[in-house]
């Protein structure tokens, strides 16, 4: 029960902090020079700009008939958790509003860079915690619930789509800076929920299987299985290797094949999506 409050507790103050930094980004970098942030809260930055009404009030409103879709189409845990990230987020849009008076930053293109990058790991982090901020965020987790697209490029596509709408409340000028701003935020986002680590697949061929094997078990603590191949030309029968393992952990492992057996053959790709014991659950 422990366990479970302190982690209850993480997610929920990892889901704040990325709301804050997501605040900060919109009040210092992007809504002083009008540019957009895409989804509910562009639509929100939008409605602020006519209105003069701070965006955080709009992104509850109308977030209220997308959590009623979520609650019919995405499993509980991530809902609940999304509220937080909404609410928090519409708080602290509202807290923060004038803290451009304090902080100024005048050119466009570094408050571009800046606030694609801060407001990214903003996301990031509420995506890691298996959160999102509610609005596109939502629709997006549906459609990657049923096509398995990354949510990056999701929200590029949704929100790029919503940037289109700048065009008509500011200039193409800004609407183009605002498109910039949500690609580099997608990679950013890309980075902090996968990690600079990437997972691999590991296959060897190897003379000396079984101190490979162990070799691997013993360094890095991942399990090995034998899959049982058979030499074309040869005929001759030899267990292969198959391992799953982080880039830091195959790169250590690499050097220590060698010199066990120089004449391995080492397979490695890249894996899209490893869930089970040992790797941390996807993001969403």
């Amino acid at each position: 029960m422990l366990n479970v409050n302190k982690n209850l507790i993480k997610r929920i103050l990892m889901v704040s902090l990325g709301s804050l930094i997501y605040a900060l980004a919109i009040n210092i970098f992007i809504a002083p020079h009008k540019l957009l942030s895409g989804g509910i809260a562009g639509i929100s930055l939008l409605v602020q700009y006519i209105t003069k009404v701070p965006s955080g009030y709009w992104v509850f409103i109308l977030n209220i008939p997308i959590f009623i879709l979520g609650l019919k189409k995405i499993d509980k845990d991530f809902v609940f958790f999304s509220m937080i990230g909404m609410l928090t987020m519409s708080i602290f849009l509202v807290l923060t509003k004038d803290i451009s008076r304090l902080i100024i930053v005048n050119d466009l293109f570094i408050s571009t860079l800046f606030g694609a990058v801060f407001s990214g790991i903003g996301m990031g982090l509420i995506f890691k915690s298996r959160a999102s901020q509610g609005g596109t965020d939502i629709i997006a987790v549906i459609i990657r619930n049923k096509n398995g697209v990354k949510m990056s490029d999701l929200y590029f596509i949704l929100n790029g789509t919503i940037a289109f709408l700048g065009i008509f409340f500011t200039s193409i000028e800004l609407t183009l800076y605002t498109i910039l701003l949500m690609f580099i935020k997608s990679l950013v986002i890309d980075k902090v929920t996968e990690g600079f680590d990437h997972k691999k697949i590991v296959i060897i061929i190897t003379q000396k299987e079984k101190e490979v094997s162990n070799l691997i078990m013993d360094e890095t603590g991942r399990g090995t299985t034998y899959l049982y191949g058979e030499g074309a030309y040869s005929g001759e029968k030899k267990k292969v290797i198959y391992s799953l393992m982080t880039t830091k952990e195959l790169n250590d492992v690499k050097k220590l094949i060698e010199k066990i057996d120089p004449t391995s053959l080492i397979s490695i790709s890249e894996a899209e999506e490893i869930t089970g014991k040992g790797f941390l659950k996807p993001v969403l």
